[in-house]
């Protein structure tokens, strides 16, 4: 790695996080990890040094980006829980609004002017028309989507007065797991999906829940659109190559351009795994939006990304292991 640019990446022991740092250090940068492990786990460090410190300590992070040369930062470092945010939203007013601040103000007083922000299409709310494009009005409905929509906007004042050069990435649902199997998807709480489909197969957990079964959509279920988080990191490593290349800020939609609804991706455990998701359907759940679909083509047409590993069921079997199961359905990239 001597003379490899580094880069900083907050949150890097998480399962986003540490997918990109595997794919920056195979592109040929030093991913320094910077984490405080609250969600993250130290095992998932694996090709740079680390710094386990708090985003809010500035010493710390000015500290690590001196040390590390850093040139560029890659933001993954939040609190994620929807849930959570609609019971504790001060949680993430300081933590995700906070943390940026403190982050822009050190990368301001280090030089470094190149921000990939890991946003979402939580921002979007429940959008009118489908599928979400970029100029989509943004209305979030919880305080995690009002958090980074925040962060987008202190990024955009701060690029225009201070000249900063951030990539704004808008996640659709990060899904699947390392193609390689040194890392998968391991949270506490689990609230996505596809690992608690899998945990229910397994008998690892009660009946999955299934929060409405009458939405206007092609079997009643609630629709999202899945990307492989390695699909992810390699998004993220053409956003780094395009912003140390010279190239300006952009503010892009990372999804498939597919929508799977709930009912599918059980249909899909049970082609990959043999075994049936035990499931109960329950009211739909204040906020939730029937559909939440990307249009992609942003992506494609300004940084040439394209997803290869989105589909469903190559999805559920790259997860599948770290959940009990052997794969019998033969996925394809």
């Amino acid at each position: 790695m001597n003379g490899a640019r580094s880069v900083l990446v907050t949150g890097g022991a998480g399962f986003i996080g540490s997918q990109c740092c595997k794919a920056l250090a195979a592109a040929g940068y030093l991913p320094v990890v910077y984490d405080n492990l609250s969600t993250g786990h130290s095992g998932n460090v694996r090709w740079g040094p680390a710094r386990f410190a708090d985003l809010c300590d500035r010493d710390a992070l000015g500290e690590t980006i001196s040390r590390y040369q850093v040139s560029a930062v890659m933001h993954f470092a939040a609190a994620a829980y929807v849930s959570e945010s609609v019971i504790d939203p001060g949680k993430y007013h300081d933590v995700n609004i906070g943390g940026m601040i403190a982050l822009l103000d050190v990368c301001r007083a280090r030089g470094v002017d190149a921000v990939i922000f890991s946003s979402s299409c939580a921002t979007y709310g429940a959008a009118d028309v489908l599928p979400i494009k970029e100029d989509t009005p943004q209305t979030p409905i919880n305080p995690y989507g009002f958090s980074k929509l925040v962060c987008e906007r202190m990024l955009r004042e701060q690029a225009a007065a201070y000249g900063f050069r951030p990539m704004i990435l808008r996640y659709f649902n990060a899904a699947g797991a390392d193609p390689g199997g040194e890392m998968g998807e391991s949270h506490d709480p689990e609230t996505h999906l596809i690992p608690l489909a899998l945990r229910a197969a397994a008998g690892w957990s009660k009946p999955l829940s299934v929060f409405g079964a009458d939405y206007d959509t092609r079997d009643g279920s609630g629709v999202r659109d899945y990307i492989h988080v390695a699909d992810l990191a390699r998004a993220h490593v053409m956003a780094l190559d395009h912003l140390m290349g010279g190239g300006g800020a952009m503010t892009l939609n990372l999804g498939s351009g597919r929508g799977v609804s709930v009912f599918e991706v059980l249909a899909s455990v049970a082609r990959v795994t043999g075994r049936h998701v035990p499931h109960v359907i329950l009211p739909r759940r204040a906020g939730d939006p029937a559909a939440l679909v990307a249009d992609p083509r942003r992506a494609a047409s300004r940084l040439g990304f394209s997803t290869r590993l989105s589909d469903i069921d190559t999805m559920i079997a790259h997860a599948a292991p770290w959940f009990g199961h052997e794969v019998r359905h033969a996925a394809t990239a």
